[in-house]
């Protein structure tokens, strides 16, 4: 029986997914005078205005925007939808669509259209139409940078060139991001804190950390501030190489965000993150690389080029600038440089350490690493007064030659603003790069060669024979291939664990389940106060088992690695800027495709820097109108839906080709019971039946005497469906959907992708209120069904199910272990469950004991049929680990 939330409107299937939603969600009234679930900052509370900064009346409505159907520059939407398709989605060359217009002009000739012509003469008629876009102009400059010492005819190349800054204008591109009306319900306008229970505070978007709250404060001890809107800017900076083979040819694009979106908008890789600079990489000649001053004039030319293209907006820091909002109204903006994403070389330039300390603490990188007292401009101030430039270097890692940007504009401490990189200190640093090589260096130290090749082999067996689940990668040679993708060391998270099992010390394999924990909680897209504690937790376990490693002479030098020691500030940057998802350098190495790579090689390669930048001009314009297009609601449908629509309302007859779309197929009950191989299905379906008809009763159907269930007749036709999306509640996926609503696909299909039979496991809810584990139990599904009984139509699962093997999880993974539940004939316990009881799916991957070997030719698609147990893998998402973990 599916129940609807009153405070929100959504409706959840199971008793489970409605108890935890209103437990997690509304565990108190909406904000209201007396006990506020969400408190907002009073002085910088965003209050709307008119274009002239005056402030409106509460309640008034934002000023008008043009709602007519103008598709200017554009004659019409097919127009525009070309446009955009061949410049973007498709991008041709001139050639190219000098051929395509030439088939088409053929084809109206053979039809008897000689007057019709193609949409465009040339492509230089698209590129003018695109420069004619009216919004999302945000053209770029150049600014030219120099050496300022003395220059002499002797003097190295580097000193005499003169460097170029490309960069937007800084305030042009916040106004973009801004008035963006596709961000309308994904933007803060205030500084809040969020509690779920008294003591107990949540934090997600960066709005809602405890750094956004801070700084409205102190900007609003000016009076003139009140009522402003906090706008943070949010940065990143990550060099890229486009081609390794043609010359090495790099670039090292900024990125600019504003922090009022939330985390989602900024990971979709739309224009909620816009390039905004790209900085000069100096060169020189071999005698000089490892020279002194060239070292310091590159960090120095880094530096001056930030602060030159953030130039436009440190006006806005202090004096309030009306920005127009995506819900129409006009707002102060008072801006404020925040969080910059940035991986671990990046951070050394940034902050002015030396290479191997950390940016953010002075610790001192010796065996253990520990968290030193905060870094901030002002104690640097304070050691440059008291210490010499070689103090300084050796005793507190500060490179005394590098001033940080920051400190040219208003109360921005780059120290306090890096963020966690999930990415490159995580996933490829702590966790690929480190522990998955140590734990491969031990094998190879502990064992002779050729065994040593075995286990690692059958470790990658291992790995390779995970059974399927949806958005799983493929390791088809275990991982055992030479480039690592960010995307590949995050598959290897989810199955790494129960491959190294008995091949490596039981504490080695705690260790590494430590370290996943960690990660996984770090990943959630939204934390509060029990699993920040539950993450210090962690990484206190982390630290005490990894010294495993040293015990075995792995790391005899300890762990002085700064990606590793990062991890002791994720707790404290996450109470700071929420959730770290929406801060990751992933977000910035995705935007290079787009932005630098897809770009470069549809340029002529020769002096490409100045095409790139054209193709981003063009790029965000068509994004800009797109946006505004659809905003006007010009966009309904698809644009041959809208052309039929809108010829048919002219009187023209046009026939559109009709598409279907098989669904299912319907049989007999008989037939797929033989199909199915499944004999009792029709017994089954009868005590489906009454447990529906009788919901409260004590009995188990399993048990009930099947003369007392309704009757199925053996030609009662019956829907057979190879897939369903299970929605499911997300506690910390709060942005992902209603009321933190996330779904997966769970498939149950006899030839999947035509080669092999994919049955999915899934979680069943069978106690509303118990947590995790406790109230589901773990199924494997072999047909979803659909059928009509008694008037009503029925939609259910027929199931294998699977049994608990202890009370307890296992002591090494610390993940729990399930068997398939026979009958006393060796069948499969089999039953037909209501489709609403499916919390969502799961993944069993097989338990190996001492001497277990899988064969080369192994098919993963065997695996949940060839395993007598299996681990329940919490890692296969941070969904999965935050439901049953």
């Amino acid at each position: 029986m599916s129940q609807k939330c009153d405070l929100c409107n959504w409706d959840f299937s199971t008793q489970r997914g409605y108890n935890d939603h209103i437990r997690t969600v509304h565990s108190h009234p909406r904000p209201n005078p007396q006990h506020s679930r969400i408190r907002y900052h009073k002085q910088l509370n965003g209050l709307p205005c008119n274009p002239d900064g005056a402030f409106l009346p509460r309640g008034a409505p934002p000023p008008l925007r043009p709602n007519d159907i103008d598709w200017h520059p554009f004659p019409d939407r097919p127009s525009f939808e070309f446009a955009q398709w061949s410049f973007d989605s498709s991008p041709q060359s001139r050639a190219g669509l000098r051929q395509l217009w030439k088939i088409l002009q053929a084809k109206f000739t053979a039809d008897g259209l000689e007057n019709y012509s193609p949409f465009y003469r040339s492509k230089s008629d698209i590129e003018d139409a695109i420069d004619d876009i009216p919004f999302g102009d945000a053209a770029w400059t150049t600014i030219a940078i120099r050496y300022r010492g003395p220059v002499g005819p002797d003097s190295p190349s580097w000193k005499r060139q003169v460097y170029l800054v490309h960069t937007r204008d800084a305030l042009t591109v916040a106004e973009c991001i801004a008035a963006n009306a596709e961000f309308k319900d994904m933007f803060d306008y205030v500084p809040y804190e969020e509690y779920t229970a008294p003591d107990c505070r949540r934090v997600c978007n960066l709005m809602s950390g405890q750094w956004a709250f801070r700084m409205a404060t102190h900007i609003s001890e000016d009076p003139d501030t009140h009522g402003s809107m906090l706008v943070p800017i949010i940065l990143g900076a990550d060099k890229t190489t486009v081609s390794v083979a043609t010359g090495n040819q790099e670039y090292h694009p900024v990125y600019m965000s504003l922090g009022n979106l939330h985390n989602t908008a900024r990971r979709a890789h739309r224009e909620g993150i816009v390039p905004l600079a790209f900085l000069p990489i100096p060169k020189a000649a071999r005698e000089w690389e490892d020279d002194e001053e060239f070292r310091i004039f590159k960090k120095t030319l880094y530096h001056a080029a930030l602060a030159a293209a953030l130039e436009p907006l440190r006006h806005g820091m202090t004096t309030p600038q009306v920005l127009r909002c995506p819900d129409g109204h006009f707002r102060r903006a008072i801006f404020q440089l925040g969080p910059f994403i940035a991986d671990y070389p990046e951070q050394v330039y940034l902050s002015g350490v030396v290479s191997g300390w950390c940016p953010k603490c002075d610790a001192v990188p010796a065996a253990e690493f520990l968290p030193g007292a905060p870094r901030s401009h002002h104690t640097t101030d304070e050691m440059h007064r008291g210490y010499t430039e070689n103090d300084l270097w050796d005793l507190f890692g500060v490179n005394p030659d590098v001033t940080p940007f920051t400190t040219y504009f208003p109360r921005a401490d780059i120290h306090e603003l890096l963020t966690p990189d999930i990415l490159h200190q995580l996933i490829k640093g702590t966790f690929k790069d480190h522990v998955v090589e140590w734990v491969l260096t031990y094998i190879n130290q502990t064992n002779q060669p050729r065994e040593a090749k075995r286990i690692i082999d059958e470790i990658d067996r291992r790995i390779s024979a995970a059974s399927p689940f949806q958005g799983l990668r493929r390791f088809p040679q275990g991982r055992n291939f030479k480039q690592w993708t960010g995307d590949d060391s995050k598959a290897l998270m989810k199955v790494f664990l129960p491959a190294i099992v008995g091949f490596v010390p039981d504490e080695m394999v705690q260790c590494v389940a430590a370290l996943l924990d960690f990660c996984y909680l770090a990943r959630r897209p939204s934390h509060d106060t029990h699993s920040l504690t539950a993450m210090e937790g962690l990484l206190q376990d982390y630290h005490r088992l990894r010294t495993v490693f040293i015990a075995h002479g792995i790391r005899p030098d300890g762990f002085a690695l700064p990606r590793q020691h990062a991890l002791v500030h994720y707790v404290r940057s996450i109470q700071l800027f929420g959730s770290p998802n929406g801060l990751c350098s992933s977000i910035t190495e995705s935007k290079h495709i787009h932005a630098v790579k897809q770009p470069w090689r549809e340029s002529n390669r020769r002096n490409p820097l100045p095409q790139i930048l054209r193709k981003l001009t063009r790029r965000s314009k068509l994004a800009a109108a797109r946006t505004e297009f659809g905003r006007r609601g010009m966009l309904h449908g698809d644009v041959l839906a809208a052309a039929l629509h809108d010829a048919e309302q002219e009187g023209a007859h046009l026939d559109e080709d009709a598409c279907s779309y098989l669904l299912a197929f319907s049989k007999p009950a008989n037939i797929i019971a033989n199909r199915l191989a499944e004999p009792d299905l029709v017994e089954l379906l009868r005590r489906f039946l009454y447990s529906q008809a009788f919901p409260d009763a004590v009995d188990d159907p399993s048990t009930v005497d099947i003369r007392l269930c309704p009757l199925v007749q053996h030609k009662e036709t019956i829907k057979v469906y190879y897939s369903a999306t299970a929605v499911f509640y997300a506690p910390s996926d709060l942005a992902s959907g209603p009321g933190g609503m996330s779904s997966d696909i769970i498939r149950c299909t006899p030839l999947w992708w035509g080669e092999y039979p994919r049955y999915d496991t899934v979680l069943v809810s069978v106690d509303d209120n118990a947590l995790g584990t406790d109230g589901m139990l773990v199924a494997r599904v072999r047909a979803f069904l659909s059928f009509r009984h008694g008037g009503r139509q029925h939609e259910c699962a027929l199931v294998h199910w699977f049994e608990r093997g202890d009370d307890e999880p296992d002591p090494v993974t610390g993940m729990w272990i399930y068997r398939p539940e026979k009958a006393p004939d060796g069948n499969h316990v089999t039953s037909v469950i209501p489709i609403g009881s499916i919390v969502r799916a799961c993944h069993l991957i097989g338990v190996y004991t001492d001497g277990d070997k899988l064969p080369d030719t192994y098919h993963y698609s065997d695996s949940l049929d060839h395993f007598n147990r299996f681990y329940l893998n919490w890692y296969i998402d941070y969904h999965a680990h935050e439901t049953i973990c």
